[in-house]
């Protein structure tokens, strides 16, 4: 390589963000950290920093930028602080920068990954509601843009491993059949259904193999992150919603398959550790050694699939609905999701609720076209405000 690959990491003290910077400091000789961005976890950010001396970091606010930047300076760091959306949107699009890792969770990851796709650079995206919000526009933009995109949700990576190169042609026109999306199930796959009125938050983020965020943890509870995952398949993959099977698949060894017209079904394997799909993605179309531990096959001993139960899972149903009417509706029912979950977590709701919430939310917000960005972040705001109108109605 004739120089060192520079990164910009979106979200990087959370999971994802961790993972990735754990796979960019086993190659030092193939990439370097130009940006690093962090929202609330300061401390983190400041010893990452450190750690990775970045060209820039950026933070949401003012005074937490003057703070930062003068403990970077007492750390004999020459990293610039930069604040906000704007500064985010910069990281993302300078032209130094060669690859941007999206691991912003929410809406609020939308615009910088924007700007990174606008400027033609190589994305991996973790930020899957970037896309279920503006799903058209957005794929309109890295067609447009020459950008390249590349999954790093483990089971969109699986599903991109498994697909031909030339996928892109049409599944239908390179013999895929559907696409098996597979699931843990998360914690509460087999509690009682009446129990589900009284889990907690902390219950809730337990997943049994995966180590998330709360936010994605209480997705992954709800299967609101598969329903997610559903809709992104679709544009990642320009599969129909009817072409995409979620498979619960409790042992998170095989990540997801891809169901061919001669019979056969490629999966791929691997332990559950984002490192895998982060390191696929990042050094696309090579391969180079992510720190995870081979997989043993002997120790994992069997593998179990059931299909999943709309009834406890009232999000996936919603998902699939949304998926299927498209334009306004995925961005309503992620920001549904989004102030849903948050109350969830603040104990100010139920765990059930949170579908009842996105469901009333649907049903009294019409669904709109959408051929701006602006009318995606109009939706997202009126689907928010109805969210926090039942909250006002019914939460305790």
């Amino acid at each position: 390589m004739s120089r060192l690959q520079q990164v910009t990491v979106l979200g990087a003290t959370g999971s994802v963000g961790l993972s990735a910077l754990d796979v960019i400091a086993r190659h030092p000789d193939r990439y370097q950290v130009f940006a690093l961005t962090g929202f609330t976890r300061l401390a983190e950010l400041l010893a990452l920093c450190v750690r990775h001396a970045p060209r820039f970091a950026v933070v949401p606010e003012a005074a937490a930028a003057r703070g930062l930047q003068d403990d970077l300076r007492a750390a004999g760091l020459a990293t610039r602080v930069l604040v906000g959306e704007e500064g985010l949107c910069q990281v993302s699009a300078d032209a130094e920068v060669d690859t941007v890792v999206a691991a912003i969770v929410g809406a609020a990851g939308l615009r910088p990954t924007l700007a990174a796709v606008d400027a033609g650079k190589k994305i991996l995206l973790a930020n899957k509601e970037a896309l279920v919000m503006s799903g058209a526009l957005f794929m309109q933009a890295v067609r447009k843009s020459g950008a390249v995109l590349l999954p790093l949700d483990s089971e969109h990576n699986a599903i991109f491993q498994c697909m031909p190169g030339d996928y892109a042609r049409g599944l239908s026109q390179v013999g895929v059949r559907r696409i098996l999306l597979t699931a843990s199930g998360g914690p509460f796959r087999q509690t009682p259904l009446a129990e589900l009125e009284h889990v907690s938050p902390d219950q809730a983020c337990a997943h049994p193999n995966w180590s998330m965020g709360r936010k994605i943890s209480v997705d992954s509870a709800s299967m609101m992150n598969k329903g997610l995952e559903l809709i992104e398949a679709c544009w990642l993959f320009d599969a129909r919603p009817d072409q995409v099977e979620v498979v619960i698949h409790p042992q998170s060894v095989i990540h997801s398959l891809v169901d061919y017209v001669d019979g056969s079904v490629l999966a791929q394997l691997g332990n559950p550790d984002m490192r895998t799909p982060i390191a696929n993605a990042l050094a696309w179309p090579e391969r180079i050694d992510s720190g995870v531990a081979p997989l043993d096959l002997f120790a994992v001993a069997r593998l179990d699939f059931e299909a999943p139960d709309e009834q406890r899972f009232p999000c996936l149903r919603l998902a699939r609905q949304v998926a299927q009417a498209g334009d306004s509706a995925p961005a309503m029912l992620n920001a549904a999701n989004e102030v849903a979950v948050a109350a969830f977590l603040d104990g100010r709701i139920r765990f059930p609720q949170i579908a009842s919430i996105i469901e009333d939310v649907l049903q009294r917000e019409p669904v709109v076209a959408v051929d701006e960005l602006a009318a995606v972040f109009e939706a997202d705001s009126k689907a928010r405000a109805l969210a926090e109108q039942w909250l006002g109605r019914n939460a305790r």
